[in-house]
């Protein structure tokens, strides 16, 4: 394995923890022997573009400094190669190094990590979700949450968790079930009438939020959550117990293990990993061992 690893940055993440927290990831990488490249980009698309000329040159790892967006990127570049994935979690959901039991918000330890785990040999393949041509390695939204995730973003004023719970209290007032056409694994397509489905590869979103609480990263299915016609009042007392995962109790909620799942539904957005995936329809597949994460262990539940 080639000693140069290359350390792809968004400066912006966590409102700038993603520039500061660069400097003691790649101190903890030189310190271990390592050469380290920067790559930041001046956009999303040429951050992708530099990120990808990196894996193609043949470098040692790709280390994502970020949030869950950044995280995202990362996953277009390696999936589907042998370059691992090295995660330096320090943005405001951190939902994908929360799945891994990864660090978070501490970006030496996880330089150290990934260090350990270049020189070990410590690599654990996970599988990827793929929509088209683009990976996710956490969750798929849609319904009230991609709805909640559209109206959250729009608040600029406020951020972290407590943004997407003013979000959720606003988006009650205009909630309404959706009818969806779901299909199984190629099977029937089903008529159903539900609040939100959400298709986990991992088992968090929105910073936490355990709604696929159940879903494991490397068995090759998808665990997919369904919380189906309910009233304003049963949401709010369902909606949440999803920050224990508690939910998947609940008689309104249904669970169905899958390795691939075909969605439809009129005017509703689908966001993967938090951000926004386009309009349904749409077939989300789980690819097994798709990606090579350096130094992933088991849910912390931080």
């Amino acid at each position: 394995m080639t000693s140069e690893i290359t350390l792809f940055v968004n400066p912006t993440a966590g409102r700038g923890r993603g520039a500061h927290a660069a400097q003691p990831a790649a101190s903890a990488l030189r310190d271990a022997g390592f050469s380290v490249r920067t790559v930041l980009g001046e956009d999303a698309d040429d951050a992708l573009r530099r990120a990808r000329e990196a894996v193609a040159a043949g470098t040692g790892a790709l280390i994502a400094v970020g949030g869950d967006g950044m995280m995202s990127l990362a996953l277009q570049a390696v999936a589907g190669t042998l370059t691992p994935l090295g995660v330096v979690a320090v943005g405001t959901g951190n939902d994908f190094a929360r799945a891994l039991g990864m660090p978070i918000r501490a970006p030496a330890a996880a330089g150290r990590l990934a260090a350990e785990a270049l020189k070990g040999g410590a690599v654990r393949e996970i599988d990827l979700g793929r929509v088209g041509e683009r990976w996710f390695g956490s969750v798929l939204a849609s319904g009230f949450d991609s709805r909640v995730n559209d109206r959250g973003n729009r608040m600029r004023w406020v951020g972290g968790r407590f943004k997407y719970d003013l979000a959720i209290l606003a988006e009650l007032a205009a909630f309404k079930p959706i009818t969806y056409r779901m299909s199984l694994d190629g099977g029937p397509v089903r008529e159903i009438e539900a609040t939100l489905i959400a298709v986990g590869n991992g088992s968090t979103y929105g910073g936490g939020m355990r709604i696929c609480a159940d879903a494991v990263m490397d068995d090759g299915l998808f665990d997919v959550t369904v919380v189906g016609d309910c009233s304003r009042t049963t949401l709010l007392k369902v909606f949440p117990k999803v920050y224990k995962g508690t939910h998947l109790g609940h008689p309104v909620v249904t669970v169905h293990r899958v390795s691939s799942i075909a969605l439809e539904a009129v005017g509703v957005t689908a966001y993967a990993d938090g951000e926004p995936l386009g309009s349904l329809p749409l077939t989300a597949t789980c690819v097994p061992g798709a990606a090579r994460v350096l130094g992933a262990g088991s849910p912390t539940g931080t």
